[in-house]
């Protein structure tokens, strides 16, 4: 690769002679498409085109360069690679936590009465995973303007466009999720045990709880006024 083609719209600097004798400076652009094969190193250099100038022989340029100075722009790819890995991260975080839930919730419906599913269920470690889980992506998640969004309004309390804002980011709305989560299985956990506790039919309930959960939580408190003994 030679030298020139590193040269991209540059100035050029044209000293002619006229017949009287004085100077003349042109400027002229150089192009050329080679500025990607130069390291992203972008040339900015001057020449002098100076001439003599006679009726007789004509007129002569000679390009005389002036001092090159190179500027170096650093490539722009890490905060692209790392909104990538930010996003696959989330992505990630969503999945496994969804899946992480699910057998729970299919040993409360399937065998309620099993004791897998009652020492299951009685374990704290799912809670103890998911709020690992959860902490660590709100962590990530976490910006200064967090805190102005949650209490955007002058009483300090939360307005709808802030929320949205901030759960537009896809951390945010994993963390979010992941949140929704542990609660929804507490909640279904504690209906399961309460139906086991006063013989109640919960299956219902807690397949209600898995995405809906206020409706669980009204179906049970429905179901048990309904089969309470006299």
């Amino acid at each position: 690769m030679s030298f020139s083609s590193c040269f991209s719209h540059f100035p050029l600097t044209l000293k002619g002679i006229k017949p009287d004798g004085k100077g003349q400076n042109f400027a002229l652009p150089i192009r050329s498409n080679g500025a990607e094969l130069c390291n992203r190193r972008i040339v900015r250099s001057r020449v002098n085109l100076s001439g003599d100038w006679s009726f007789i022989g004509g007129s002569r340029i000679v390009v005389k360069p002036k001092a090159t100075r190179l500027l170096h722009y650093p490539k722009p790819g890490g905060m692209q690679a790392s909104c990538l890995i930010r996003s696959q991260l989330a992505s990630t975080a969503f999945t496994a936590g969804t899946i992480a839930v699910l057998p729970f919730y299919t040993l409360m419906v399937l065998a309620p009465k099993s004791e897998l599913t009652k020492k299951s269920m009685e374990s704290s470690i799912p809670y103890i995973v998911l709020g690992i889980l959860y902490a660590y992506l709100l962590y990530l998640s976490w910006t200064p303007e967090t805190v102005r969004l949650i209490f955007a309004s002058k009483y300090l309390l939360p307005e709808l466009p802030g929320i949205a804002k901030m759960f537009s980011s896809e951390l945010t709305l994993a963390s979010a999720w992941i949140h929704l989560l542990v609660v929804d299985l507490f909640a279904a956990r504690h209906v399961f045990q309460d139906g086991l506790k006063n013989q109640i039919e919960t299956r219902h309930s807690v397949s209600f709880c898995l995405f809906f959960c206020p409706i669980g939580i009204l179906t049970h408190v429905i179901t048990k006024a309904m089969t309470k003994p006299a």
